[in-house]
């Protein structure tokens, strides 16, 4: 596997939270992130139907339009009794005219499996794949996943997304009710990036 050997890193995002949370945990690295939001680069659309598929797509748009490796993430919620949606359509269930509802999707999410007469506990898992691609076309894939239950009402405001729906297996706590740094130790990215660092940097 094509190891990581230099000192800046493109993150393929927009979104600053999750900027973030990836420099946080590249930090003792040493490595200089710049998002592509930061450099003013497209959102290249997402035409993929799986996790790999999409985050390669960011990656490989973010590296061949910098010149430097890039660093692409897509995640999303996989929720057993609804056949493993939202999954990679996880941010399509949020999205309206005004911009990402996530309230109105988590209640999609809850209405969904009441009329499915989904049993207890309601199974889910977060999943995270991570591509680490090169300009030169190549690429590196890492996939995480925290498995959980969905529960109802939300609960906790910390997090993103579907957080105060997700109660992972193992904790009394939704992650929207943990601290910020507590959830990015045992999350569905914190197990890509371990598999990351172990591939690419160490």
């Amino acid at each position: 596997m094509k190891r990581f050997d230099g000192d800046r890193l493109i993150v393929a995002t927009h979104n600053q939270g999750k900027l973030e949370e990836i420099s946080k945990l590249l930090e003792p690295y040493g490595i200089a992130l710049t998002s592509a939001g930061e450099l003013g680069l497209a959102e290249p659309r997402e035409t993929e139907t799986t996790f790999v598929g999409n985050a390669r797509i960011k990656a490989h748009f973010a590296a061949k339009a910098s010149g430097l490796p890039a660093l692409a993430d897509d995640s999303g919620l996989a929720v057993e009794a609804l056949n493993g949606a939202p999954g990679v359509y996880t941010a399509d269930w949020a999205e309206t005219p005004q911009g990402r509802d996530f309230p109105m999707a988590m209640k999609k999410v809850w209405t969904a499996l009441e009329a499915a007469h989904a049993p207890f506990p309601r199974r889910a898992k977060f999943c995270c794949t991570l591509v680490l691609a090169w300009p030169d076309g190549s690429d590196a894939v890492f996939a995480g996943e925290m498995v959980g239950q969905v529960v109802w009402p939300m609960r906790g405001t910390q997090g993103h997304g579907y957080d105060p729906i997700f109660q992972p297996d193992g904790f009394a706590l939704t992650f929207g009710e943990m601290d910020r740094w507590q959830k990015n130790e045992i999350s569905h990215r914190a197990d890509a990036f371990a598999k990351l660092i172990a591939g690419c940097f160490s």
